[in-house]
């Protein structure tokens, strides 16, 4: 029997040219920012910076500039100055407006198309400046160039008037001044110093010669003269600033990653050269310590995912490690090669091509595509690599040690691994005994909470949702594994618990669309020793679990710090902070509080014209009612239905997401913290004595 069709509606939808949109100038950018800078979250505001930055950076690589200076202004605006050749303000021959405006307010306009702009630049599609302009309440553009002072204003990336010439300059240069759009960037428009330094200084080891200077200008409003032309005229600079320059390029950077590890071999690894039209400069030190760090890019552009230029490198280390340790007889005939893995543990290495025509995978230029760059850079590095090992017989014989070292701990770390993955199996179940399961079988709607101790993992199971939200209790402090190989981790278990209940294996088989919650919340007192067990967590995720906290699987909870109870009301503070503003709330002062006694101070009597709830906080007041404060020591301190409320429900929780801005910096943090090298750890500890709020 056939089907019985509906009837169709009596209103049929349209669907023609005139339902075709079409977005002029820059109005894509303003409707989909997300496509062009990422996010319009804390990302995508410092991505703006970013975007300008690269402008004058690249001026720096081609030669035209040698001082950037990038300033956070105290009216929310930056301004990103460069003393390059300035940009160009005559008539564009297509859009027959000036050059300047034709970059700043067209998308796909710039210099770096293959012309004779730029040899080498970072900018693939051209809307860098434009897109920046768009995003902005106000831009304004000052370029000192042929003799000229020439200035264009913008709002929200639409000119306020022609490019126009407003004073005589015997300079050259660009100052671009803008301030983001709040109707853009919701979650505000506050810039991180650390985050812009952070930035900076790596670009800065990046291009040898290139003087940058950061100003956060918004300590010093009125303190001081943070005018551009300042800038360009007074290279004596008196404002407060930060100043990168590196002559030593990758090898300074590579020093830099290492400052807190001991290396396995003294001298450096460098070198900078050209190979089928391709710049080619690497910089590589092996470390005492398990793992990799390899930081790669592409015309100054940080390649996150790898890409060409890393496979090439890859390829190349292997097999000349393995042809030097049988030549040199140090492996024999019946020895297996040592593999990618083996020579990679504990190197830090630097990559950074240079290319005239590049090519990534993806918009957001994160992996390089640029087939020539592979076999640029293994020509390169393979000549030179060779000719620092037959110079440097120590380290040679150094790195070589290291590899074995890996392999045996490779194949150890296998069988442990293996045996605990087996044993789960044949046990009949892959989960440990101490995990209290949820019932969901969808990792997207799962959680697993991480917490402290049995005590409070029996409120935690008390208080849970138990259809979404899981339960690992640990027990004291987990092992530190910056100090430790995958085999004795897996002998901790602790760790093999939290891996078995992951569900995501680890090492070589892991698997991130196995993974059985894509929340993984740590959740641990609001203490010293609760802060050791979430630094020591947040190494192990970092080290053995980097692509789940990239995913955003990764969150720490935020337990209340006080319980404050006052006329049958709960109130929950996060902070002292917060904690003040609930009691003044109340009507009292933190003082009120400290002391039992009754206040002889006539309390306001009740008046007819009050309200309900004024009348109220006065009769209270009389009776010389005080609120309860509770202080958590721990989350065992409180019970059920509290722990529900203000740290597990979804609807009122506060949870902190754990994301890595900058890896190289993370990974510093982690070996100066949780390495073995004692001595920055307690120069670090030293320096910050005075800034610790401990809760002992």
């Amino acid at each position: 029997m056939a089907p019985k069709q509906e009837k169709s509606s009596a209103k049929k939808s349209s669907y023609g040219a005139d339902q075709i949109q079409v977005l002029e100038g820059l109005e894509p950018v303003r409707k989909r920012p997300g496509m062009y800078i990422g996010s319009t979250g804390p990302d995508g505001l410092h991505h703006l910076i970013w975007e300008i930055f690269d402008n004058s950076r690249d001026e720096a690589m081609n030669g035209y500039a040698n001082r950037v200076e990038v300033v956070l202004l105290p009216d929310g605006y930056v301004r990103v100055i460069d003393n390059g050749r300035g940009i160009p303000t005559d008539i564009h021959p297509k859009t027959k407006v000036s050059a300047l405006e034709t970059i700043m307010c067209t998308l796909h306009a710039g210099g770096k198309f293959g012309g004779e702009g730029y040899n080498v630049s970072g900018g693939l599609h051209g809307v860098g400046a434009s897109v920046v302009n768009a995003l902005s309440i106000h831009t304004k553009v000052e370029v000192h160039r042929d003799g000229g002072l020439f200035m264009q204003e913008y709002k929200q990336g639409i000119k306020k008037s022609a490019v126009k010439q407003v004073g005589k300059s015997k300079f050259n240069g660009t100052i671009v001044t803008f301030k983001p759009d709040a109707e853009i960037f919701k979650e505000g428009t506050e810039f991180e110093i650390s985050r812009v330094i952070s930035h900076l200084r790596q670009q800065a080891y990046l291009v040898r010669g290139l003087t940058i200077h950061v100003i956060d200008a918004r300590e010093y409003a009125g303190k001081g003269d943070f005018s551009g032309e300042k800038y360009l005229t007074d290279l004596s600079l008196e404002q407060p600033s930060q100043t990168f320059y590196f002559e030593g390029g990758l090898k300074s950077l590579v020093k830099h990653y290492n400052e807190f590890s001991k290396p396995v071999h003294k001298n450096i690894f460098y070198v900078d050269k050209s190979a089928e039209n391709v710049g080619v400069e690497i910089a590589l030190q092996y470390i005492d310590d398990f793992p990799t760090k390899i930081a790669a890019y592409a015309n100054n552009i940080p390649t996150i995912e790898g890409g060409t230029h890393v496979t090439g490198f890859k390829t190349s280390l292997t097999r000349l490690i393995n042809a030097y340790a049988r030549k040199n007889g140090v492996l024999k005939e019946k020895d297996e090669n040592l593999t990618g893995d083996d020579v990679l543990e504990g190197l830090t290495v630097v990559i950074s091509v240079k290319l005239r025509e590049i090519q990534f995978e993806g918009q957001t230029k994160a992996k390089l595509g640029s087939m020539e760059a592979q076999s640029a850079v293994s020509t390169v590095f393979s000549d030179a690599f060779t000719l620092f090992m037959e110079e440097n017989p120590d380290d040679a014989k150094e790195i070589i040690s290291k590899g074995l070292l890996a392999l045996r701990a490779r194949k150890a770390a296998k069988a442990a691994k293996d045996s605990v993955l087996r044993k789960g199996a044949l046990e009949g179940f892959s989960l440990p005994g101490k995990l209290a399961d949820c019932q969901s079988n969808d990792p997207a709607d799962s959680e697993l909470f991480i917490v402290e101790g049995d005590s409070a993992g029996g409120t935690a199971k008390m208080g849970r949702d138990r259809v979404t939200q899981a339960i690992l209790p640990l027990r004291g402090k987990i092992l530190n594994v910056e100090r430790a190989r995958l085999d004795r981790m897996l002998g901790s278990e602790q760790i093999k618990n939290l891996v078995l209940a992951m569900g995501a294996a680890i090492g070589d088989t892991f698997n991130i669309e196995k993974c059985r919650y894509h929340k993984l919340i740590i959740a641990t007192d609001a203490d010293v020793d609760g802060a050791h067990i979430r630094t020591l967590l947040l190494t192990f995720f970092y080290r053995y679990y980097r692509p789940i906290i990239d995913a955003g699987y990764v969150y720490i909870a935020q337990p209340p710090l006080y319980k404050i109870a006052f006329n049958k009301e709960n109130h929950y503070a996060y902070s002292d902070v917060e904690k003040q503003a609930i009691l003044k709330k109340l009507g009292f002062d933190e003082k009120d509080t400290e002391s039992t006694e009754e206040s002889t101070e006539p309390a306001d009597e009740a008046q007819e014209g009050d309200t309900a709830e004024e009348a109220e906080e006065k009769v209270v007041k009389k009776s010389n009612k005080k609120p309860q404060i509770q202080r958590y020591k721990g989350l065992g301190e409180m019970n059920s239905d509290e722990l529900w409320e203000t740290t597990m429900d979804p609807k009122t929780r506060t949870l902190k997401l754990v994301s890595v801005h900058e890896a190289g910096d993370a990974d510093r943090t982690f070996e100066m913290l949780m390495g073995s090298e004692v001595g920055p750890r307690k120069s670090f500890i030293q320096t910050y004595a005075k800034q610790a709020n401990l809760d002992i």
